[in-house]
């Protein structure tokens, strides 16, 4: 006995690490296995966003995949966060235990901070480093330290049960997610009847419906007697973004200049090319729309006129500004989407052919309706157009995009009389041309000039010809 209790007190003692795992390889398989499983308990790690790029600082919370107490793996699924350029899918880097999540959907997420906390098996390699540093402490004394912790986890903090109605699945595109907070529903409460579930915009309307369906409606409701009540509603994350980009642009001085354009030639042209088009496609481009065509011209310009087509810098120690001339076009194109305001940027127009801008213009138009755009194609702009002119606008006061000198806004396609040059009465297609520019840099007079060679180009297309490189 006396012999036995000597072997326990020498095995409890507190030895550094070193002679920890030098002792395991003579010990017996029994004690070994309770070393290692003391030292590789319990790490639960903070899972932080990391900084996905282009300047974005918070996300927005669309949908959990994982619930408190799952198990993941390493590349499972754990989040989908939307800023205001991408909708992003998070997979885990290691796997353990899901702990606790920190926040709900719907809730913003600075870059840095713990999304949730995951219970990780500690690594051998761990205890070596550690035991470097200092000694190990007793295995008596450091697992009730470990399953106190777990004891006093409550129920809040571990978050919300799928019991409790939540559902971490729910599958629907941005522009689903944006309509059922126009509509104040929520997406869990949804039945999806698309694939794999997916809620579409159908089944938001029919549920809001069904609703405020009389039946509905009979149960106690906020209205009053003079009749609905004020609702305050949150911004989405596309709205706060646009907010903050429109408030730092207006501390731009603005001046506009507008000008009306004759298409006729430049639709002669078009529906010449398109005849040719149906018949034989380029890249899958059966029909050219008059943007191209546009910006082809805004980037020949630029070479006439480069200051459009800079941006405005400061020192950082002296504030002093200076001009950085950008040798790419990277023209912006503002598009209504599902999600809001987005400007996709087809980049090097300059090295384009119009076929070549066609497709580009369809490929970020159906990714920007599907809310698929990358940062990649959201940033790097040197220029904008607005083509307000497609929904029905002949006039605009557009608002310059930050960290850029000028914008055009385009006006929609009129069919007008007019007299040629004999004075006959003719029909003439125009449209109207509406820029504004950064005062501080770019004068009325070099705004003018720039238009003139736009004007020359589209009334004339034929002449494009001898600029295109």
């Amino acid at each position: 006995m006396i012999q036995i209790s000597r072997r326990l007190a020498f095995l409890t003692r507190p030895r550094p690490a070193f002679q920890l795992l030098c002792h395991s390889r003579t010990t017996t398989k029994t004690t070994l296995s309770f070393f290692h499983e003391s030292a590789r308990a319990s790490v639960i790690k903070p899972f932080l966003l990391a900084d996905i790029g282009e300047g974005i600082t918070e996300c927005e919370i669309i949908q959990w995949f994982v619930e408190p107490e799952a198990r993941i793996e390493e590349w499972d699924k754990l989040c989908e966060v939307t800023s205001d350029k991408a909708s992003v899918e998070i997979t885990s880097r290691f796997a353990g235990v899901v702990k606790k999540l920190h926040y709900e959907p719907g809730q913003m997420v600075k870059v840095g901070r713990p999304l949730m906390d995951i219970d990780v098996p500690d690594k051998c390699g761990d205890v070596e480093s550690e035991g470097t540093k200092r000694a190990l402490e007793p295995v008596a004394t450091k697992l009730p330290h470990i399953h106190e912790s777990e004891s006093h986890t409550t129920p809040k903090e571990l978050g919300p049960k799928l019991e409790s109605g939540r559902n971490y699945e729910s599958l629907a595109t941005p522009a689903v997610r944006n309509l059922t907070k126009e509509l104040d529903v929520k997406l869990e409460d949804v039945q999806g009847t698309g694939r794999n579930g997916r809620v579409l915009k159908n089944d938001v309307f029919n549920f809001a419906k069904n609703r405020n369906s009389p039946t509905s409606l009979s149960s106690p409701s906020t209205s009053t007697d003079d009749g609905e009540m004020d609702k305050n509603v949150q911004l989405t994350s596309c709205q706060s973004k646009m907010y903050k980009t429109m408030t730092s642009s207006l501390s731009i001085p603005h001046f506009l200049y507008a000008d009306e354009i004759d298409f006729t030639s430049l639709v002669q042209l078009r529906e010449s090319i398109n005849i040719g088009l149906a018949k034989a496609p380029i890249i899958e481009i059966r029909k050219l729309s008059f943007l191209p065509f546009i910006m082809k011209a805004v980037s020949m310009s630029l070479y006439r006129y480069p200051i459009l087509n800079a941006k405005l810098e400061h020192d950082v120690k002296t504030n002093k500004p200076s001009l950085t001339l950008r040798s790419q076009h990277n023209i912006g194109i503002a598009m209504d989407t599902p999600s809001g305001l987005l400007v996709p940027v087809v980049k090097n127009v300059s090295t384009l052919t119009m076929v070549e801008i066609a497709s580009e213009l369809v490929r970020l138009q159906d990714l920007a309706v599907s809310g698929r755009l990358s940062g990649q194609d959201l940033t790097g702009g040197t220029i904008t157009l607005s083509n307000i002119g497609s929904i029905g606008g002949t006039y605009v006061s557009p608002i310059i995009v930050e960290k850029e000198l000028a914008i055009l806004g385009i006006g929609k396609l009129r069919l007008v009389p007019a007299f040629s040059d004999s004075g006959e009465l003719v029909k003439k297609h125009v449209c109207n041309f509406s820029w504004s520019a950064d005062h501080r840099i770019i004068d009325g007079a070099t705004l003018a000039k720039a238009n003139e060679v736009i004007r020359g180009l589209l009334e004339n297309p034929a002449s494009m010809i001898l600029h295109l490189r």
